[in-house]
């Protein structure tokens, strides 16, 4: 079998995976803005595909969310512009398009069903982690938001299948481990002992938090600072000082810790109930598997309802970290 080139197309991010034999060879994440610079993703596809050592003959199997980039009016318009990208940047190569009902569709087909194959990236990495623990809740934490889905006999479960339907089920939760704002993970945070409002400035986003904390390094923190100032501790912690109007002349290093303390405890709260939600269905599942950038988020939310933890990072290694590309890739048909 030739090899696979499994990507997950994002309004931010583009991640890439080469599979060979069922093994994950490499893997790649791209910061990239869409909405900035469109024509740059055919380069950039191409790009990724030489970095990942790709050949004329491999297959690319496709995921995506840029659709919803405010680039596009609909998402049948954004659907379209990353099949153009993919099928512009490797013309001669077979593709394939993974959709939410678990098909692969050729470009054309995906074209007259944008809604099968917008956002469905989530269902790729339900599939692959359904292979390996057949009844658990996938808690993948990504940059931006949060899966929770309930997989039982190696199936996902969930009663949402478009971003909508997830969003309303509680099964999509707008938190994550680098782009959230502040302002969207807490209304106030404790300041010397007493509750303290946060400003809705986009002073600081969550992976200031998290390098705060440690949890994060200052090279995962891949999109533009609020201020502009690098992604070190030093300049996460001004960052933090400022959502409540402040600086660090006023607020010391213990005062920043209690405040990316809060703001950690109210993100883990926050998935934490959503599994509290998805357990309510499937009361029997005791075993989570977290993965994503923000996978230690997804561990102590696990851990705090009482679910068994295990990391899909023990099986895929640092490709857990794209893992909807790894899994397309791994999932594509012989």
């Amino acid at each position: 079998m030739n090899p696979v080139l499994g990507w997950d197309i994002g309004g931010v991010n583009t991640k890439a995976a080469r599979v060979a034999d069922a093994h994950v060879l490499a893997a790649r994440a791209a910061p990239y803005e869409l909405q900035r610079d469109p024509a740059a993703l055919v380069p950039l596809l191409t790009h990724l595909a030489h970095d990942l050592g790709a050949g004329p003959a491999d297959a690319h199997a496709v995921t995506m969310t840029a659709e919803l980039s405010q680039l596009f009016r609909t998402k049948r318009e954004g659907v379209g512009f990353v099949l153009d990208a993919v099928t512009a940047a490797f013309p001669d190569a077979c593709v394939r398009v993974w959709s939410v009902d678990a098909r692969w569709r050729t470009p054309a087909e995906a074209r007259r069903e944008p809604l099968a194959v917008a956002a469905a990236n989530w269902a790729a990495t339900a599939h692959l982690v359904g292979r390996q623990s057949s009844d658990c809740v996938l808690v993948d934490v990504g940059s931006t938001t949060t899966d929770i889905i309930p997989i039982r006999h190696g199936a996902p479960m969930t009663r949402g299948r478009t971003d909508v339907e997830r969003l309303r089920e509680g099964e999509l939760v707008y938190t994550g481990a680098l782009r959230t704002p502040v302002e969207a993970v807490a209304p106030t945070v404790p300041v010397r002992g007493h509750e303290t409002g946060v400003s809705a400035e986009g002073f600081a986003l969550a992976g200031d938090v998290h390098v705060w904390r440690g949890e994060l390094e200052p090279s995962d923190y891949s999109v533009p600072t609020p201020d502009g100032r690098p992604t070190t501790k030093q300049f996460a912690g001004e960052r933090l000082a400022r959502v409540v109007c402040a600086d660090r002349e006023m607020l010391d290093e213990t005062d920043i810790g209690v405040i990316a303390d809060a703001l950690w405890d109210a993100q883990v709260t926050r998935i934490a109930g959503a599994l509290v939600r998805a357990r309510a269905r499937q009361p029997t599942l005791t075993r989570a598997v977290v993965t994503g950038l923000g996978e230690f988020l997804a561990a102590a939310a696990a851990r705090r309802v009482g679910l068994q933890v295990t990391h899909l990072s023990d099986t895929l290694g640092p490709a857990a970290r794209h893992a909807p590309a790894a899994a397309v890739a791994l999932l594509f048909p012989a």
